[in-house]
């Protein structure tokens, strides 16, 4: 058996690049199957809480023909933040590779690095675009475990906003805006999330998730948790890290998105130019409308939307798309 390398999606702005990734111990267990059925998926889906970490293996990414050294971290996570020196926009492939046993293992995937005047998107996953029931806590998890990736629900019409979206401001249709997929799942999740988004052909992203969890008890609490410092902390880098970009943010009203997305809207005053919340029950909340009529008084449109035609309309409405 062999140590298992996953690498996720990087990025980059015009002076650094970042690409992250896992290593983890050596198992006889089997990936996740997305087409498992009921308790095959269940069994899976504890599994890909079960995996163990290698922590202080040795990490190499090969960039500009050179090749760099690092150590993951105690959890198994490393992260190469380096200079970069290129012209090259949208999409480009990067590569890493552990060694074990003088074996070399390598993978490959991509990083993108948005133009200057692109737009930003910034979306929550669960009950945003994926329907997670995450009010109610037995439902997410009977979800999770009993519905694999190709049973599980999208919104009605999230595809074509997210699709329009893409293209928004763009003359060229080969040429999208920059979608980043921020969630409080973790990173055990990512390749359900990915092979989600490309089912239901939500435009390519950047996923910035939560520390990976190793146990079956930790499952239970998936994404779960009154404090979302992690969602705020990365959202706030992103605006750092892009700060000629405009942004889109979407979320919904079921956590503390409306919340953080309001202090992001103080601190970044001039980089926000609409904020989405989905409602999720029955009527709207109080505290959300108060929320958003606060932002918009920072000059930030703002919708609070029931099905995603209502956003759809409001981002033609203020000519954010066609």
């Amino acid at each position: 058996m062999k140590p298992i390398l996953k690498l996720y999606r990087g990025y980059a702005n015009e002076q650094e690049l970042i690409v992250m990734g896992h290593v983890f111990k050596p198992t006889n267990r089997k990936d996740y199957d997305f087409l498992s059925k009921k308790i095959k998926n269940a069994t899976a889906t504890i599994n890909m809480f079960r995996i163990k970490t290698q922590p202080n293996a040795d990490v190499y990414l090969i960039h500009n023909n050179i090749k760099i050294h690092t150590k993951t971290l105690d959890d198994g996570y490393f992260k190469f933040c380096v200079p970069l020196n290129q012209n090259n926009y949208g999409w480009i492939e990067y590569e890493v590779s552990i060694v074990y046993n003088n074996q070399t293992i390598a993978s490959k995937e991509y990083y993108n690095r948005p133009k200057e005047g692109d737009l930003g998107i910034i979306s929550d996953i669960d009950d945003t675009l994926l329907v997670s029931h995450t009010e109610s806590p037995v439902k997410k998890i009977y979800h999770l475990l009993f519905k694999n990736v190709t049973k599980r629900k999208i919104f009605e019409d999230v595809v074509p906003h997210y699709q329009a979206l893409s293209l928004a401001g763009r003359s060229n249709p080969t040429e999208l805006n920059t979608f980043f997929y921020v969630s409080s799942s973790e990173w055990n999740l990512y390749r359900f999330i990915i092979k989600f988004t490309e089912i239901h052909q939500l435009p390519k992203a950047v996923l910035l998730l939560k520390d990976i969890k190793t146990s079956i008890r930790s499952f239970f609490w998936t994404g779960r948790g009154k404090k979302h410092n992690h969602k705020f902390e990365k959202i706030k880098h992103i605006l750092e890290f892009y700060p000629n970009l405009k942004y889109v943010l979407l979320g919904d009203d079921s956590q503390e998105d409306t919340r953080l997305y309001e202090a992001i809207c103080k601190i970044f005053p001039l980089s926000i130019k609409a904020v989405y919340i989905r409602q999720t029950g029955s009527s709207q909340k109080s505290h959300i409308t108060n929320t958003l009529s606060n932002i918009n008084t920072l000059n930030v449109e703002v919708c609070y939307f029931k099905n995603s035609a209502e956003a759809i309309e409001h981002s033609k409405a203020i000519g954010l798309i066609i």
